[in-house]
């Protein structure tokens, strides 16, 4: 879609003072999908230089803003660590195109902040790590499942800049489980629950997402059994924090959410033997 209200495209390496109707410009498969009369001036990164994937010598995983969904896909398939399939299975619950594929952000999606982002479930589900960076150039650091705010809200000031997200390595070690609930075929997630076992001291980590406005991550230091984990969800997420739209209604998402946890943690403890 052109943006008839876009005045100019500016190269991020070309610092200048940030200024209202501006936006940072990845991919833009947002961006370009619907009308954004508010936008002035477009501040793209795509010519940053920033390297798609850095594995760290500690062993955890640096992902920049500007990494595509279908360059973490190739890493994932290559990726000797237990948690791998992960990140493939979360690709995929994007059900787009490869031009899409070959476009869109992992920034980009995080940014978007929508409750059906799979690179928001990958990434707070990983217990990840964003970096961000300020127009003056200091930086701070949050969790990827508090990023996420709301549906459509992050923590983000204005003109601060998503700059990477960094999984340690001891998530790349757990062993995962995925589960996603949909109300068609290849529809938009209405569920998308994900576990995570900790194989250093057997805790587990449930991460709701899709069906709720922004993630909800429980962490347990030991596996519970199913009330308890019901329980847990039902305690953490209230009532106005089940998403309702067209791809599910909040008694269903959270019906969903609760049934694919209990599936989740039987196939990661076997009703407690690990």
């Amino acid at each position: 879609m052109d943006l008839h209200t876009v005045l100019d495209v500016r190269d991020a390496r070309r610092h200048e003072p940030w200024r209202p109707g501006d936006a940072w410009l990845g991919g833009g498969t947002y961006l370009f999908s619907e009308p954004q009369p508010q936008l002035r001036r477009l501040v793209d990164l795509s010519r940053m230089g920033w390297e798609p994937i850095r594995a760290l010598p500690d062993g955890s995983v640096e992902i920049a803003a500007t990494c595509t969904i279908a360059q973490l896909s190739r890493f994932g398939r290559t990726l000797d660590a237990t948690a791998a399939p992960l990140i493939e299975q979360c690709c995929r619950a994007f059900l787009a195109s490869f031009k899409i594929w070959n476009m869109a952000t992992v920034g980009g999606n995080l940014c978007n902040a929508l409750p059906a982002g799979p690179m928001i479930s990958l990434t707070a589900a990983l217990d990840g790590e964003c970096l961000l960076q300020a127009q003056d150039g200091s930086t701070r650091r949050v969790k990827a499942a508090a990023f996420v705010t709301g549906a459509g809200r992050k923590d983000l000031a204005v003109g601060e800049l998503l700059r990477s997200v960094t999984v340690p390595a001891r998530s790349l070690r757990c062993r995962t489980a995925f589960r996603q609930a949909s109300l068609y075929g290849l529809g938009r997630s209405g569920a998308l629950v994900i576990g995570a076992l900790d194989p250093l001291d057997g805790s587990l980590a449930v991460t709701i997402t899709a069906a709720t406005v922004r993630p909800f991550r429980l962490w347990f230091a030991l596996p519970p059994g199913r009330a308890e984990l019901r329980a847990a969800i039902l305690s953490a997420v209230g009532e106005s924090d089940w998403f309702d739209d067209i791809h599910g209604l909040p008694e269903w998402r959270r019906h969903m959410a609760c049934h694919l946890a209990e599936q989740i943690r039987h196939e990661l403890t076997r009703d407690g033997v690990r």
